[in-house]
């Protein structure tokens, strides 16, 4: 109880109501374990990073001479009731400092009886034109007043501004110029929270470009959002009965329609952060969570899938379990050499905690040279569901595994390292469902080393200079940046250390890359699947313990060495253009030195 103190110590007074709130939400181990990620000291601190990035004065100026070729006008809708003075004058100075000044900002005043809104309203609309004011009969809620700030939009688009919060000078600009390159129907951008007189930024959320999976299970898009007036009109603006959610029902209802969606990757919005503003107290509307619930089981709905959705221990976000359709048989595809004791530990794991029942499993035989491994083949082969056939050349994951996929009766393959045991009982359900998914190529999982650290939590293209795991190395007990290591989310490449996958996928993709013996043929082969148009789903709900030693692959000899340059020499050339431009489920921001999302220096 005393590391309690000293940790709350270390927030603003108001905080420590807060804290208590937490821990009877958390339970105090969960809760310790949260705060202690929250106030761990950044590794690059965010404040003078974001001043070193912030757009600079003579960069607004460049952009206040720009000539666009599109004659585009930029709505921004805001709901305001009651709001603080200062904070609603900042709000309209910040869009009057745009650099772009093709904008016209519409306010809907649910507060018409406050005089001191509708002063600042009227002195602020008499000096510029492009401010539009309607004052509302009655506050219907944040939703319904929305859509009359819509209802006075003319723009080509709307953007979304809370009545307390910030614009960059730059957002508009760097909207403008993504509208006139790629015309997309909805826009969104990266976000940090601002705090005090002084405006302190901290709490930055980089987001991944455009992510399903993501925003089933946390509305991330959030701010700054800015969508097509057409759009808008399609899905009917906010709706009714979603209040403290409605902007994620709106935002799931609106990409369900979009066919191009652009995420620009800088600080272009910034929310403000005060006692009772929801940005820093998630539990002040906590019903808003079942409206959460309720918006993503909808949109499930909506778009045919049979799936589950319940909250999570973290406010806001939600787990999303898709029904497995039918029973179909799932073919495990083993490579082993000998290694008896391991191979039965993940066997035995998988026969008596697993739920699933309809498997075959394939153990590839690949030049064993020890009597108990065969004596425990001979074992294994009086089991129905197992069979062991032989590879007879020398090592090649690739090859091994396109081997056994010949031999595999199933239409789903689960690739799987003999040194894995299962941790969640309903792996199989679990990866299957996703797997299920139409738009769904690969599924990965959350794997454990033995000392209960993160060995793999999906794969970022970049990291190490060609792939690396997320959060390697991290406690398994944590969730990591923004929750996403314990958040269901849409990757680049899983390892196949533990990876299922439809066969017809598989067998369109052309298997495993033969020419990758070793390394990086799992990240190829999912980049190739997500070249074909398919999501790679990293599940964080299957946990694995991978009993791989840290320090394996260690390439030791002149063969291993050369071996593995060779490979990464490949992947360089295959994917050099992905390489250059980053991966898109991730953010260029971030670092690629290190797996833990810290910031990039630059």
């Amino acid at each position: 109880m005393a590391r309690f103190f000293e940790l709350l110590r270390k927030f603003r007074p108001y905080n420590i109501k807060k804290g208590f709130k937490y821990l009877k939400h958390y339970g105090f181990k969960e809760f310790m374990i949260r705060l202690q990620e929250r106030i761990e000291p950044e590794e690059v601190p965010y404040g003078p990073w974001y001043e070193k990035h912030a757009v600079s004065e003579a960069e607004l100026e460049k952009q206040r001479g720009r000539k666009f070729k599109e004659d585009i006008k930029i709505s921004i809708a805001v709901p305001v009731f009651h709001t603080k003075e200062i904070f609603l004058r900042e709000m309209i100075d910040s869009v009057r400092a745009q650099s772009y000044s093709n904008w016209e900002l519409c306010i809907a005043n649910a507060s018409p009886d406050d005089e001191k809104v509708n002063s600042i309203l009227k002195e602020y609309s008499g000096r510029d034109k492009r401010i539009k004011t309607v004052d509302l009969e009655k506050n219907e809620g944040i939703g319904a007043n929305t859509n009359r700030a819509f209802e006075m939009a003319t723009g080509d688009y709307t953007a979304l501004l809370d009545h307390d919060d910030l614009l960059a000078p730059d957002a508009l600009f760097e909207a403008a110029v993504r509208i006139e390159a790629e015309h997309p129907d909805i826009i969104y951008t990266d976000e940090d929270k601002v705090t005090g007189a002084d405006k302190v930024h901290s709490q930055p959320h980089f987001k991944p470009d455009f992510n399903p999976d993501l925003l089933r299970a946390n509305n991330y898009i959030c701010h700054l959002l800015i969508v097509k007036r057409e759009l808008i009109e399609k899905t009917g603006g906010f709706r009714e009965g979603f209040d403290g959610a409605q902007d994620h029902d709106f935002i799931l209802r609106c990409t369900e329609l979009a066919e191009k969606i652009t995420h620009i990757p800088r600080i272009l919005y910034h929310w403000r952060t005060h006692q009772a503003s929801t940005a820093d107290n998630p539990d002040s509307k906590l019903y808003a969570y079942d409206a959460g619930v309720r918006a993503v089981s909808e949109s499930l709905k909506r778009q045919g899938y049979n799936a589950k959705v319940s909250q999570t221990l973290d406010h806001g976000f939600y787990k999303v379990e898709y029904e497995v359709t039918g029973e179909p048989l799932v073919s495990v595809i083993i490579p082993n050499k000998d290694g008896k004791d391991t191979l039965k530990a993940c066997l035995d794991s998988i026969f008596e905690k697993s739920t699933y029942k309809n498997i075959e499993i394939i153990i590839v035989e690949n030049n064993s040279v020890t009597e108990e491994i065969f004596g425990y083949y001979e074992e294994l082969e009086k089991d129905s569901r197992v069979r062991v056939i032989k590879w007879e050349s020398g090592f090649n994951f690739s090859a091994i595994n396109n081997f056994a996929v010949k031999y595999a009766k199933g239409d789903y393959l689960l690739f799987l390292n003999n040194d894995i045991e299962v941790i969640t009982p309903s792996w199989i359900e679990s990866m299957l469902g996703n797997a299920q998914r139409k738009e769904v190529g690969a599924v990965g999982c959350r794997l454990i080393y033995p000392d209960n650290t993160i060995q793999h939590a999906g794969i970022v293209i970049g990291i190490g200079g060609i792939a690396g795991h997320a959060f390697l190395n991290m406690p398994a007990n944590r969730t990591g940046y923004l929750h996403r290591a314990s958040t269901q989310i849409d990757v680049s490449a899983v390892t196949a250390a533990c990876m299922m996958m439809r066969k017809d996928v598989f067998e369109k993709a052309g298997g495993f890359e033969e020419k990758l013996t070793v390394a990086f043929n799992d990240v190829d082969l999912c980049l190739r699947v997500r070249e074909m148009g398919y999501l790679i789903v990293y599940d964080a709900y299957v946990q694995m313990y991978h009993y791989e030693s840290k320090t394996r692959g260690a390439e030791d000899t002149e063969e291993k060495a050369r071996r593995f340059y060779s490979e990464i020499e490949f992947m360089r050339g295959r994917w050099i253009s992905l390489l250059k431009s980053g991966d898109p489920c991730y953010n260029p921001n971030l670092t690629l030195s290190k797996s833990n999302y810290s910031l990039r220096v630059k």
